[in-house]
């Protein structure tokens, strides 16, 4: 019978190991696996040496060490990272491709609570309900909600979804339940692909004139840098919302904050780039819903995301193919 393999756990010491494993997962790993430090995480600035040279498997979160060639010396062994997070980007190298090191991810599980996230805004947002809680903050009564909130609602609305990412597409089959019309920009994606989603393609300057609300999902690639640029958000209809819960590269910031200054577009953004200053209107705007990019997992959804990583360890212990492998082909287009 094989070995069980050795496990090193590595996250950023700001996030309690608990709080991504708790009991019942400790138990699983100690059933399969073996670590000399149970319950307990390392930095990437304090990981021991005898430790990091005996691994065969690091189960890590925030805080991963890049996989560089001077790593990869260190931990001889290593033949797997399961991470405990959504992208991988920032820690992958082609030393780690060329050793064969298995990089999992739990962006899956991360994209849940993004979505849901998404979905509960483009339902405010359709409904106004921002506009509703200063129109009724402001008055105290309910005098004018009728005549003035006439337009609002979820009744044949139109939502653009911005990138048929992970996220984007689960976003999409959320919306199949409500009477809204939906559109997909996505430059990889086939109109078959779309329908099939419930969505239809559009290109993107399309899907910016005829949305109600525009939501974000793309990856940030050089590409999709300020891709809803000042032009494009002059595109979009007077009124309508703008939602980002992607990355806050994806919208030029001066330029959409000029658009909520005028009080023409609404915004809901839990991402925004460069983060505002104590000093932003995006703090004070009445049309803008802003929070501090809790869309992902946050609270006890983190917990989701350690046993995502655990169950793949189990798979790892017992020679089974990892179900949520990043492949190189698949990290060059994603976030």
């Amino acid at each position: 019978m094989p070995e069980p393999p050795r496990v090193l756990v590595v996250l950023d010491p700001a996030v309690p190991f608990a709080d991504l494993f708790d009991a019942d997962a400790c138990s699983r790993v100690e059933r399969v696996a073996r670590w000399k430090t149970p319950g307990s995480a390392y930095g990437a600035d304090a990981l021991p040496a005898d430790e990091l040279a005996e691994t065969d498997v690091i189960l890590a979160g925030w805080g991963m060490p890049v996989l560089d060639e001077d790593f990869l010396r260190r931990a001889p062994r290593l033949r797997a990272v399961l991470y405990a997070a959504g992208s991988v980007k920032r820690f992958v190298t082609d030393a780690a491709w060329a050793r064969g090191v298995q990089v999992s991810s739990a962006a899956w599980a991360n994209a849940l609570p993004v979505a849901e996230y998404a979905l509960a805004a483009i339902l405010l947002a359709g409904k106004d309900a921002f506009g509703l809680r200063e129109h009724y903050r402001s008055r105290r009564s309910e005098e004018g909600l009728r005549s003035d909130f006439r337009h609002v609602g979820n009744y044949r609305g139109t939502v653009g979804i911005v990138g048929a990412s992970m996220i984007g597409r689960r976003v999409l089959r959320l919306l199949r339940e409500h009477d809204l019309e939906r559109l997909v920009y996505d430059p990889f994606l086939s109109e078959l692909e779309a329908a099939e989603l419930g969505a239809r393609k559009v290109e993107l300057d399309e899907l910016c004139a005829r949305s109600d609300i525009v939501s974000v999902h793309a990856p940030e690639l050089p590409e999709t840098r300020h891709m809803l640029d000042a032009r494009r958000l002059a595109l979009v209809r007077d009124g309508a919302t703008v939602i980002n819960t992607a990355r806050g590269s994806l919208i030029d910031t001066d330029a959409l904050t000029e658009q909520l200054a005028a009080g023409r577009l609404n915004a809901i953004l839990d991402v925004v780039e460069p983060m505002p200053s104590p000093d932003s209107p995006l703090f004070t705007l009445p049309n803008v819903f802003l929070t501090p990019h809790v869309a992902g997992s946050f609270g006890n959804e983190l917990r989701r995301l350690g046993d995502s990583a655990v169950a793949e360890l189990e798979r790892y212990a017992a020679g089974r193919a990892l179900v949520h492998v990043v492949s190189r082909r698949e990290l060059a287009r994603s976030a």
